[in-house]
């Protein structure tokens, strides 16, 4: 038998093993915990210092022949495009082709004058030029047709500016589309072709492009979304996302892609600066810039970050420049918390506090619907909206489920679902909006003018609401 160590050695050995064991094992049981919870269902890579730590899939990429997820599986990345359409653009900066401060009725006549003279292609990129994003009022969800990009800005292009370009700021994928159509015709080279011969192929990122439905692509990830039960999302025609949020790409390229940011290979030193460099609301072009907290301690750390969503996938990618670290999220459900999982593996990164997840209560709430019926749901959620410490509400999810009701045509359970986010999220102009939406589909007049003047009431810009409001009381 051997001699027993001294306790405050044998506290030490067992605190040097945690550490040693502590970065990648730690990611990985964070990650398998949000997994077990069904909140994160796909690929993950986390790199610190240059040096890969993690790369590992979670679940299955195809849950009908039961197919994991794997670090080379293909996702769709929703609005990670972006950076790619915003690079494309200040390449033809640097050539010349392009300016910055030109508006935008020198390059394209799609979009009607005198509007067009008074927004640039900075403001485009940055989402300061006040175009009306289409997705807002195109029911892309229910259109399986395709489009193309003269089609998609004549969608948006008879709208009003939402506010004067330059002077606010509000996320739109107009924008970036109306871009994909500035360097079609500056380039006369169709977009993907662009993006393949100016970035992908120089950088050798042979598993990233722009996804076409119609294509046998190896490894493409199946989307899904949930309804209190995991279902296939519904279809849309990848020429509606176009050059804001067409691509399809693995987390082993973005961390190609990630490398390639901290060298002069795709735009000089000095755009490039210009390119990460916020511009309004921490926003640069197709990246957000800002501090970020870490995990649940009071540090943070400059992130540069963007997120992307459609039907069926939910992605993220963060960089943290100051250590040369990179966490790809791609995750092929419609939901999932990706900024507080970001959060938390970056506090990891650190050696700072961090909280694990917590059940979700939209997605208990959906089971219990799915199985029992509203009245007990109503009942469940009461209970679990008093155990904060072990379940969580999410806006974004609630409304999601909501959506998934009214699209199966049960409005009731939607009316319910939306009236609870509302009292979970009083301050948020869309959740009235959602509710407003849903009183509309089940001929309730009078409560869906009300909510949609409370969401107008929260949020001005809300010219989607607006002009529903108009038409609603005319109905009257």
């Amino acid at each position: 038998m051997g001699r027993r160590l001294p306790a405050i050695l044998a506290a030490f050995l067992v605190s040097s093993l945690a550490v040693a064991q502590s970065r990648e094992e730690r990611i990985d049981a964070l990650l398998g915990r949000y997994h077990d919870y069904d909140l994160f269902n796909g690929s993950v890579l986390v790199a610190d210092e240059g040096t890969v730590l993690l790369e590992k899939g979670y679940g299955y990429a195809n849950r009908e022949w039961l197919i994991p997820n794997t670090p080379d599986t293909k996702f769709r990345l929703g609005s990670i495009t972006k950076q790619f359409t915003a690079m494309l653009v200040m390449q033809q900066v640097q050539s010349g082709t392009i300016s910055l401060d030109a508006p935008l009725s020198k390059y394209l006549t799609s979009y009607p004058r005198p509007r067009a003279d008074s927004v640039t292609i900075r403001q485009l990129l940055s989402h300061t030029a006040g175009i009306p994003n289409y997705t807002e009022f195109m029911d892309f969800h229910r259109d399986r047709k395709a489009y193309t990009p003269d089609q998609l800005i004549a969608a948006f292009s008879g709208r009003p500016l939402d506010f004067t370009p330059g002077t606010g700021w509000k996320y739109s994928n107009s924008g970036y589309v109306l871009l994909g159509a500035v360097l079609e015709k500056v380039t006369g080279v169709p977009y993907e072709q662009l993006l393949r011969r100016n970035i992908l192929d120089p950088l050798g990122m042979k598993n990233t492009g722009y996804d076409h439905n119609e294509e046998i692509l190896p490894k493409r990830a199946a989307g899904y979304a949930w309804t209190g039960r995991t279902v296939n999302a519904s279809f849309i025609d990848m020429s509606v996302p176009f050059s804001a949020g067409a691509l399809y790409s693995t987390a082993e390229d973005l961390l190609v892609w990630d490398r390639a940011l901290y060298t002069d290979r795709l735009i000089a030193d000095s755009l490039k600066a210009i390119y990460f460099t916020p511009v309004r609301h921490g926003y640069a072009f197709g990246w957000g810039v800002g501090k970020e907290r870490l995990g649940s301690s009071a540090d943070s750390a400059l992130f540069e970050f963007h997120g992307g969503g459609i039907n069926g996938f939910n992605t993220m990618i963060v960089r943290i420049p100051n250590r040369r670290a990179l966490i790809v999220l791609l995750n092929n459900t419609e939901s999932a918390p990706l900024i507080e999982i970001a959060r938390s593996v970056a506090a990891i990164l650190y050696g700072r506090a961090y909280a694990g997840p917590t059940r979700s209560i939209a997605r208990e709430l959906g089971k219990a619907i799915a199985v029992e019926g509203i009245g007990k749901a109503l009942e469940r959620y009461a209970e679990l909206i008093g155990k904060p410490a072990e379940y969580s509400i999410d806006e974004n999810e609630m409304n999601l489920l909501g959506y998934e009701m009214l699209r199966e045509g049960r409005t009731r359970e939607a009316i319910e679902v939306f009236t609870l986010n509302t009292k979970a999220f009083p301050q948020s102009w869309n959740v009235y909006d959602s509710l407003g939406e849903a009183y509309m589909d089940d001929g309730q007049t009078a409560p869906a003018i009300a909510n949609y003047e409370k969401s107008i009431a929260l949020n001005p810009s809300n010219t989607n609401g607006i002009e529903i409001l108009k038409k609603l009381r005319a109905a009257q």
